[in-house]
């Protein structure tokens, strides 16, 4: 087969972010494994990030998770990362390994501690400044375990006041994305655990205020694409961190666990317009890489995003549409599955050969030999990542 020239175009502006951190260290609250090469610095990061875009055309910028990526000169690491072929992305913020942060961030009952969690994004914010970044994404891991523990109320209303302060520091071409998570690492609550929450937020905020979608941080059963949808149809889903997972917010490779959902859920990407250009949607993988190598995990991750973007874009909209006018279930549904059931490596296969890319690039970094140059060379020194 081969894909029209309007699937084409469409392939060819697609670009998914990776993260800084998913080429370091990272795992289970159980055990961490190191790897020969792993980074040890923000600039060996962007060297391997740089590496997946060599090889898929996929990934041209670079989230950065701060204080993790810290350096002394962002505009000096902005122009290191484009001699690299990248460009420096997404800053995300950081209130989850302060000791201080133990009872809240921006939720918390101090207020000096409230405001230690707002000059921390304010900090963000000056990164930003430097890298020329549009957005500032907050996770916030602020929560509580027991009924009773704090007043849920309260700690929306902190939230609030703290989002405001922080959205009103943002310079006039920046954004401030809300991620949610259904729980973890409190199990009581927690303060952003949907988007309807993080939707209710943003919008009071002003219009450059927008939800980040997880695809990992959902309840069990949760229609993800539904929600994809109704926030496109709302003008609000301003980001995605792609990963996958079988259980919780398992951080694995996307499209690992329910290829099928991942269809589903860029169909939906496709119907609300989320992939034309000029669209506001951003998209990124957030995954950790434990057992695999991180290199051709980021690899392999990008190119399935990019296999069910191209199966969605398959989908014949038109006799879609009139199978659904017409009441016709078992049509409608066809029409749908058989996109999906589509392969379409072949014609990607051929679409990358046709713009100077590798065929196969998981094959194609296997034999480059740069995982072995970076075994050998990157000795010594702190491997970059988080302990557990």
């Amino acid at each position: 087969m081969s894909f029209t020239p309007a699937l084409n175009e469409t392939l060819a502006r697609q670009a998914i972010e990776l993260p800084s951190w998913a080429f370091g260290n990272a795992g289970t609250r159980f055990k961490v494994f190191s790897t020969p090469g792993t980074p040890r610095t923000i600039q060996e990061k962007l060297a391997d990030a740089a590496q997946v875009n060599r090889l898929t055309g996929l990934a041209p910028s670079v989230a950065l998770h701060i204080p993790w990526d810290l350096v002394d000169d962002y505009g000096a690491l902005a122009a290191y990362a484009q001699d690299l072929g990248v460009r420096l992305g997404t800053v995300n913020s950081n209130t989850f390994q302060d000791d201080d942060y133990k009872l809240g961030s921006l939720t918390h009952v101090d207020p000096r501690i409230r405001r230690k969690a707002i000059d921390h994004h304010f900090a963000c914010i000056d990164v930003m400044d430097a890298t020329g970044s549009r957005d500032l994404k907050i996770w916030l891991p602020d929560g509580t375990n027991y009924p009773g523990q704090g007043d849920i109320r309260g700690r929306q209303d902190r939230l609030a006041d703290s989002l405001q302060q922080i959205y009103a520091r943002l310079g006039e071409h920046q954004r401030l994305v809300l991620e949610y998570k259904i729980f973890e690492p409190y199990f009581y609550t927690m303060d952003v655990p949907d988007w309807g929450t993080s939707y209710a937020h943003v919008t009071a905020l002003g219009e450059r205020a927008m939800v980040c979608l997880d695809t990992g941080h959902h309840a069990p059963s949760t229609n993800i694409e539904f929600i994809v949808a109704q926030l496109l149809r709302l003008g609000r889903l301003g980001s995605f961190d792609f990963n996958s997972r079988f259980y919780a917010d398992d951080d694995l490779i996307v499209g690992a666990a329910d290829p099928f959902q991942l269809f589903r859920i860029i169909a939906e990407v496709v119907r609300g317009g989320g992939l034309e250009a000029g669209s506001p949607v951003a998209f990124m993988l957030d995954q950790c890489h434990n057992i695999e190598d991180k290199i051709p995990g980021q690899i392999r991750s990008v190119l399935n995003v990019q296999e069910m973007t191209a199966r969605a874009l398959l989908i014949d909209q038109a006799a879609l549409r009139a199978a659904q006018d017409a009441g016709d279930v078992l049509g409608a549904n066809a029409i749908y599955m058989d996109a999906f059931y589509t392969d379409v490596r072949p014609a990607l296969a051929d679409w990358r050969e046709d713009r100077g890319l590798p065929r196969d690039p998981v094959a194609a970094y296997a034999a480059s030999g740069y995982a072995e140059r970076i075994a050998a060379d990157r000795v010594g020194g702190t491997q970059a990542g988080w302990g557990a």
